[in-house]
């Protein structure tokens, strides 16, 4: 009877291969490798607008944050210069409101934003505290080459590709590095990453046997996609991220943009101020 099987068995795949007509499994797994492959570009695209939003938003403040605070400081010396003149307790209120916003009590959120991490104190806070200087990044996007790079890493070395706990946590490492050298724009290392990872172990392609795996696989992937979404739209919806869309080819020079607007504020907030103290 054994036999008997495996010849019904070989002549079952025989059968399927001869129509071209794919088993249930087969479609299945089928199905999943795609479902992956859809999720890693995803978490690509994400990634590299989540590195834009945050490298944008380093930028606007270190450029344009000192601007901001001299309008502020603008605004409430007018405001007192008038509630000076007039003497009119609701200017005497509006100065007194426009005071405190160019020095508010920040939050504690604000006080520890981006100061902890995943990793512990970041490397702006690290540098800080030794007293080393900030190097911020030169651009909030990096290079083409840079960004081609990144993308051919993460879609070889995503840890979704792993077949084990072992596997994955060299992919989490990995790629961690991998993150780390694109958001600073690193592409010698991005190339040294490369290199690292053409010469490492190649992991066996993942083979689900049952089709139970393969639909609690089909799950997993579904969630995360549904999680990922999310934070896709946190960050399109963000105040930085709806100024990165306006210019997504170019940000840099919509960051110049606004400081020229922002100075012609200042030079016409200026301007008042001194007629009011003439």
């Amino acid at each position: 009877m054994h036999g008997a099987d495996e010849s019904t068995e070989a002549t079952e795949a025989t059968e399927a291969g001869a129509t071209g007509v794919a088993r249930p499994e087969e479609r299945l797994e089928q199905a999943v490798r795609v479902a992956e492959q859809a999720l890693i570009e995803f978490e690509i695209a994400v990634e590299t607008f989540r590195i834009e939003v945050e490298n944008f938003s380093r930028l606007h403040h270190q450029k344009l944050g000192p601007m901001y605070t001299r309008l502020d400081e603008l605004e409430a010396q007018i405001a007192e210069a008038k509630a000076a003149r007039t003497g009119d307790p609701e200017d005497i209120r509006a100065a007194d409101a426009a005071r405190a916003r160019v020095m508010p009590m920040p939050s504690v959120e604000e006080l520890f934003h981006n100061w902890l991490g995943s990793d512990g104190l970041s490397p702006e806070a690290s540098a800080m505290l030794t007293e080393q200087p900030v190097r911020p990044p030169e651009k909030v996007r990096p290079s083409d080459e840079a960004r081609k790079l990144y993308r051919e890493l993460v879609r070889k070395a995503h840890p979704d590709l792993a077949q084990d706990d072992k596997e994955r946590a060299r992919r989490d490492e990995f790629i961690a590095r991998v993150n780390a050298a694109y958001g600073r724009g690193d592409e010698a290392l991005l190339t040294e990453l490369a290199e690292e990872w053409a010469a490492g172990p190649v992991p066996e392609e993942r083979r689900p046997s049952k089709s139970e795996e393969l639909y609690a696989r089909l799950e997993w992937l579904t969630q995360r996609k549904e999680l990922l979404t999310i934070v896709a739209t946190d960050l399109e919806e963000s105040a930085i991220g709806a100024m990165l869309r306006m210019a997504p080819e170019d940000p840099d020079t919509l960051l110049n943009e606004i400081a020229e607007q922002l100075l012609a504020q200042v030079a016409e907030r200026e301007a008042e101020l001194a007629a009011l103290l003439a």
